[in-house]
């Protein structure tokens, strides 16, 4: 468990992060067809953000999950992405978006067993004085295919964060996808 703890808070800062720089705040679990996932209520108490989740889509077709802030439904996102299935890789980036474009999800086209993993980071959360960034990190294997996703976004609004809504863009959730919230301490 150490080394998962030491791998992700390299991710989170650049740095290795001791053990109990994380604070478990909230976690939720999709009982299945749940198009988004909600933390609400976060305070600000923390220097950032990071949510840890496995998912997967009910759906075939379509891998990535996105995320919405604070209830923000308008077109104050933008995001780029760098995809790698092991033949092939995409990039791409849009702006005035609705949504943050995230990390890689597993689908019915994949056996049921296989779930994505994500990991998003969201930095200076509780900030009124900047935007907003996130960068995403997750991916699969299907068992000699699949994906990886590495993806950075930016919600254009300087009020602090208070909730996080995860999406199964045009999906839904399949039973036993788990996303964990944590606070980061400074």
């Amino acid at each position: 468990m150490e080394l998962l703890n030491l791998t992700i808070g390299s991710l989170s800062s650049g740095v290795v992060a001791a053990t109990s720089s994380y604070e478990s705040i909230a976690s939720v679990t999709a009982s299945g067809g749940e198009t988004s996932l909600t933390f609400s209520s976060i305070a600000g108490t923390y220097a950032s953000l990071q949510i840890r989740g496995i998912s997967r889509r009910n759906a075939a077709g379509g891998f990535a999950n996105g995320l919405q802030i604070n209830s923000d439904t308008g077109s104050n996102y933008a995001y780029h992405y760098l995809r790698g299935t092991g033949a092939a890789a995409q990039a791409t980036g849009a702006s005035s978006q609705t949504f943050i474009i995230g990390t890689a999800s597993a689908s019915a086209t994949h056996a049921a067993s296989i779930f994505g993993v994500t990991i998003f980071d969201i930095l200076d959360y509780a900030s009124t004085t900047k935007y907003k960034t996130v960068r995403g990190f997750g991916g699969f294997d299907a068992n000699g295919s699949g994906t990886i996703d590495l993806a950075s976004g930016l919600w254009m609004n300087t009020a602090a964060i208070t909730s996080v809504s995860l999406y199964a863009q045009g999906d839904a959730f399949a039973a036993g996808s788990t996303f964990a919230l944590y606070g980061i301490k400074g």
